[in-house]
């Protein structure tokens, strides 16, 4: 009975020291329960992003340009040069050395510099821009260089987070990190063409054209502005996402230029107290305040204050939509057109013609 009672204790005991030990094992190693609802499953995001800026960083440049100006007094012959130096950052996108940036970080510059993560120097060759997307293709000569992988703008969520990479104030590789506060945002008075990625991670003067990357170190978007209205605006800076991007560099490769669809229209949005004032059973659609002669539009048949209504049978809302879509097609492509006149529909067809450069007009 003793001998017995002996092992009794004993496994009670070593019951009791393995359940120690087991607790102590999982509470060092760092997978005892995270506070939060009871039956909820609550995930903590990575404890650094290291990883994906050793990925990203080193296909982010550095950028410094030179403009020289002319001062007067005047009229009078004591015109002075003056010489206005910026800086931007950029992004390798090809081992080949290409490299994008915003147009206005380079735009009007008479000299540009690139200075790539291992601290090499080069000037480079302007291989095309888009001034109305606000993108540049810049290329240099340095051997194979580190590419930074391109990931999905379209794939971004709301709450998403992501980091910012550039060079603000000549601080090199400067990482800030946020959230995507929204997608597809446009009517900024930044760029003709706008569909940007609004972000909180913090961008500065010297970040336009770095890297916005996700957590796995992906190019989403290049960093283009900060909305700073006055002093207490924070927290809002805008990127234009890498679908785009992609786009524009290969037009630009392949044609030196975006070759873009145009119709020759001066379009104007409209509200509803103005669909009654025209008469028109119709709460959609834009006016066209101007069709020019010689336009596409104008050998259709269209004329100036008509309403367009649909283009290719998708029913239009807005100028900036009419715009995206126009812009999308392609020289030649026939485009059937829906308007109304005067209390008629129609329908007529459309051959679109290119977009002139920079123009305004759709």
């Amino acid at each position: 009975m003793t001998n017995a009672k002996s092992v009794l204790v004993f496994l009670i005991q070593s019951i009791i020291v393995g359940l120690a030990v087991a607790f102590l094992v999982l509470f060092f190693s760092g997978t005892r329960p995270q506070p939060g609802l009871a039956g909820t499953n609550t995930h903590s995001g990575p404890v650094s992003y290291a990883d994906a800026v050793d990925v990203s960083g080193p296909a982010v440049a550095n950028v410094y340009t030179r403009q020289v100006t002319t001062t007067n007094s005047g009229g009078y012959r004591n015109d002075r040069l003056r010489v206005n130096t910026s800086l931007g950052s950029a992004v390798i996108i090809d081992p080949a050395g290409y490299i994008v940036t915003n147009y206005h970080v380079i735009g009007g510059a008479s000299q540009v510099r690139v200075q790539i993560a291992d601290g090499r120097i080069a000037e480079p060759t302007l291989v095309g821009f888009d001034a109305e997307t606000d993108l540049a293709l810049l290329k240099v000569d340095l051997g194979t260089l580190p590419a930074i992988p391109l990931g999905r703008s379209d794939q971004l969520r709301v709450g998403d987070v992501v980091l910012a990479i550039g060079n603000p104030y000549g601080l090199a590789k400067t990482v800030t990190q946020g959230i995507i506060s929204a997608t597809g945002r446009g009517l900024l008075g930044l760029a003709t063409f706008e569909n940007f990625i609004q972000t909180d991670a913090a961008v500065n003067k010297g970040n336009s054209g770095g890297a916005l990357v996700n957590t796995a170190g992906e190019l989403v978007g290049i960093n283009t502005a900060v909305l700073a209205q006055d002093v207490d605006t924070e927290g809002i800076s805008f990127a234009i996402p890498v679908n785009l991007v992609r786009g524009v560099v290969e037009e630009i490769k392949q044609n030196g230029r975006v070759i873009r669809g145009w119709l020759g229209l001066q379009p104007a949005d409209l509200s509803k107290a103005d669909f009654e004032a025209l008469g028109a059973n119709s709460s959609s659609g834009i006016l066209l305040l101007e069709v020019f002669e010689g336009g596409p539009a104008a050998a259709a048949g269209l004329h100036r204050h008509d309403l367009l209504l649909a283009i290719n049978g998708e029913v239009i809302h807005s100028s900036q939509q009419a715009l995206l879509l126009v812009a999308s097609l392609k020289p030649g492509d026939q485009v059937e057109v829906t308007a109304w006149r005067k209390g008629h529909t129609f329908t007529t067809t459309v051959v679109a013609g290119e977009r002139p450069k920079e123009r305004v007009q759709r």
